[in-house]
């Protein structure tokens, strides 16, 4: 029986748990806190594959299947959950490459796109059996603020709130919180809420995050996550409720310290674990996209936070090999590859710095994935090459330089952006500006049906994807 008619007679869901078993589908996600380049990443990725067998070879060295001439298309096709928004390829490379390059607007939710792989295959038995062979890449772009609250899965709400709280001893999140902690001790928590104390209480600890998500401060550890990104979620009851500070007597369920440890039980249980069972326990490999740079030039507090919260996310990774007894007991992430996002921002001699940084600063959970036997890499790319090298001469002598269009110019400029340290910088060695790692525009694109300029996304390819073919 044809594979076409016997798909008919079988269960879309064992029609795609039998194509990853066979190594037919790979379920790829991808994640980053705010800003580090989700959506760059998969509209050059796509394009990238879309356009692969028929651009110069020379785009993808190191992609061996487009390298050696063994990659025979890719098309884009209905995505396999319809129920998830797809995500919007054709709209983010019309902004990238319009007359005036834009970079995409970026997703807030999940979002999911299918590629279909043609390949002449390498391998001894099926190149005889099925010479030409297709491998379904689906791609699921979810944001790492979602990832922040799987460690509420084993936590009650007394031991979140106790986290959260003291996590406000310090600065910057001392002063941010201040209204906010203000007005939750002015509560009765054994007692019913009145008027609308409960709702005043989340919108005023809502309003506590997205401070210390904002530009100037640039935390990341910041629970739950939907709370700053709320995707479908946004308005529902379900998100107003925050942390309180431990009560020792009796209370009821209907009391402020009842209704908000309630609603923090049903938010783990609706939004939570919902989230793990329908997309997060089914992904095969993952992509954790970090910005490096950004955290570097908003000084210690940031760098420490999203050091903290970039580990917090990696330790809920459900690891394990793939393959037949996988499918039997439920998927795992058998390929883990953490990328420092926007290389091109720090000078071509610097690549190197930026791959040693980010090991040293996820040490402790990569060893973790190694040994649960996941195979993980870390390396520094950028999805859409955005400057050019170039050299200045300072005092006689000629320095490495970057030249690019800066997000607030017209007008290209040729600037050393400073050195990315390999070791952790230690608290006295955050002086005053000593990290200015400028945004820059998208470049403007002469042919939009090659490859787009990239940096090392050909290696990152290979890694994620080179064993299938």
């Amino acid at each position: 029986m044809k594979t076409g008619l016997f798909s008919r007679f079988i269960p879309r869901q064992l029609d795609e748990n039998l194509n990853r078993s066979l190594d037919r589908q790979v379920k790829l996600a991808v994640t980053g806190l705010s800003r580090s380049g989700k959506t760059v990443f998969i509209t050059s990725l796509v394009h990238q594959l879309l356009h692969a067998s028929e651009a110069n070879v020379s785009q993808l060295p190191f992609f061996r299947i487009a390298h050696n001439g063994r990659l025979r298309g890719v098309k884009a096709m209905q995505q396999p959950d319809l129920h998830i928004p797809a995500f919007r390829y054709d709209q983010a490379i019309a902004q990238l490459c319009s007359q005036t390059p834009a970079w995409p607007t970026p997703t807030s939710g999940i979002s999911e796109i299918r590629l279909a792989i043609r390949y002449r295959s390498d391998n001894l038995f099926f190149k005889h059996v099925a010479p030409i062979s297709t491998l379904y890449l689906d791609i699921v772009d979810y944001p790492g603020e979602w990832l922040l609250d799987l460690p509420l899965l084993s936590w009650s709400y007394e031991q979140w709130s106790q986290h959260t709280l003291e996590a406000c001893q310090y600065e910057p999140r001392q002063s941010l919180s201040q209204e906010w902690q203000a007005f939750i001790r002015t509560l009765a928590l054994d007692k019913a809420p009145t008027g609308d104390s409960i709702r005043q209480a989340s919108a005023l600890y809502t309003a506590f995050l997205h401070r210390c998500k904002s530009p100037e401060y640039g935390l990341n550890g910041l629970q739950p996550g939907r709370f700053t990104m709320p995707g479908d979620l946004e308005g529902a009851p379900l998100l107003e409720f925050c942390p309180l500070p431990p009560l020792s007597g009796r209370y009821t369920d209907n009391s402020v310290y009842g209704v908000m440890r309630k609603r923090y039980d049903s938010y783990k249980e609706h939004v939570v674990k919902k989230f793990y069972n329908e997309h997060f326990s089914s992904f095969d490999r993952q992509v954790v996209l970090i910005d490096i740079l950004r955290a570097l030039n908003i000084g210690n507090a940031a760098f420490e936070d999203t050091r903290s919260a970039i580990n917090m996310i990696l330790n809920s990774f459900h690891y394990g090999k793939s393959g037949l007894l996988s499918w039997l007991w439920g998927f795992k992430i058998d390929r883990l590859l953490f990328a420092a996002t926007k290389a091109d921002h720090a000078t071509p001699e610097q690549l190197p710095n930026m791959e040693k940084f980010l090991q040293n600063m996820l040490a402790k959970s990569q060893q973790h994935a190694t040994f649960e036997g996941v195979e993980t890499q870390t390396m520094a790319l950028a999805s859409v090459k955005c400057t050019q090298a170039a050299e200045a001469n300072y005092q006689g002598r000629k320095i490495p330089c970057i030249k690019g269009v800066p997000m607030s110019g017209q007008q290209a400029v040729a600037l050393f952006p400073g050195e990315v340290p390999i070791e952790m910088p230690m608290a006295e060695d955050w002086s005053k500006d000593r990290f200015q790692f400028m945004e820059f525009k998208p470049p403007r694109l002469a042919n939009v049906h090659g490859g787009l300029p990239h940096i090392r996304l050909d290696r990152a390819l290979e890694f994620l994807l080179g064993d299938k073919f």
